[in-house]
C-alpha cells in the first residue's frame, strides 16, 4: 500500500514537473533579449549596419546606411554613464551619428490564439548635450505599428531605464516583433534592453493545445484516484 501511494505521488510530481518544465522553456520566446552577444569591447561599442544578422536572433532594419550599436555597460561620454539594465550590454537604437528610423526585428514561434506579454526597457538620459530629453521606441507586431513608448525621466548623469509592458494575441505559428528608433536625428541616445516575451496561454474563447489538456487531465485523474484510495 505504501509503495503504491509512493508511486502515485511520484507520478503526480512527475506530471507537475513536466508542466513546469514546459512553462519554463517558454518563459522567454525571445532570443538574446538582453543583447549579451556578440561581445563588444569593454567600455566601448560596436555598430551593426542595416541588413546585418550578426546579433544572434536579430536582424538590423531601417534605411540604407544606418545602424544600431551594442554598447558596453561601462561606456561613458560627455559626463554621462551608460549602464545596461540587464547584463553587461545594451542596444543604442540611434546607432552612430546618422540615426533615423533604424531598429531590430526578430521572428519567434507562437501558438495561434495565445496571448503573449511583451516587456522591455527603454534607456534615457537628459545630460551630455547631445542625447536629447526623451527616448521613444515604436514596436511593430507582424509589420504593423502596435505600441509606442516614451521614457522621459530626467536623468542628467546616467542612463535611466524604464520598463514598459504590453500584451498581444498571436495569429499564427510565428510572430515578428520589430523595435524602431523614434527619436529625432539630433538625439544620440535611445536605449533598448531586457526584452522578454511570455506566453500567457489561450486568449478568452480560445481552445488550449491538446498536449496541455492531456497533461492536466492526467494529473487530475491521478489526484482523483488517490482520493478514492484514501476513502
Amino acid at each position: 500500500m505504501f509503495s503504491m501511494k509512493r508511486n502515485l505521488s511520484l507520478a503526480i510530481i512527475g506530471s507537475c514537473l513536466l508542466i513546469t518544465a514546459s512553462v519554463a522553456q517558454a518563459a522567454n520566446a525571445i532570443t538574446n533579449g538582453s543583447f549579451e552577444t556578440p561581445t563588444v569591447p569593454v567600455g566601448n561599442f560596436t555598430n551593426f549596419i542595416v541588413g546585418s544578422s550578426a546579433i544572434p536572433g536579430w536582424t538590423v532594419v531601417g534605411p540604407a546606411g544606418t545602424s544600431v550599436s551594442i554598447v558596453s555597460t561601462t561606456f561613458s561620454q560627455n559626463g554621462v554613464s551608460f549602464p545596461a539594465q540587464d547584463g553587461a550590454q545594451w542596444v543604442d537604437m540611434t546607432g552612430f551619428s546618422i540615426n533615423t528610423t533604424e531598429g531590430l526585428t526578430q521572428s519567434f514561434s507562437t501558438i495561434a490564439g495565445d496571448r503573449y506579454q511583451l516587456t522591455y526597457f527603454i534607456g534615457n538620459t537628459t545630460g551630455g548635450g547631445i542625447f536629447g530629453n526623451t527616448s521613444t521606441i515604436n514596436v511593430l507586431v507582424n509589420g504593423v505599428q502596435t505600441f509606442s513608448d516614451v521614457n522621459s525621466t530626467v536623468s542628467p548623469t546616467t542612463q535611466n531605464w524604464q520598463q514598459f509592458s504590453h500584451t498581444f494575441t498571436a495569429t499564427g505559428a510565428s510572430t515578428a516583433l520589430t523595435f524602431l528608433n523614434g527619436d529625432p536625428a539630433s538625439d544620440n541616445d535611445n536605449g533598448l534592453d531586457n526584452i522578454v516575451v511570455t506566453d500567457l496561454g489561450p486568449a478568452v474563447g480560445a481552445i488550449p493545445e491538446p498536449e496541455t489538456y492531456a497533461m492536466l487531465l492526467a494529473g487530475l485523474a491521478l489526484l482523483g484516484f488517490m482520493g478514492r484510495r484514501r476513502k
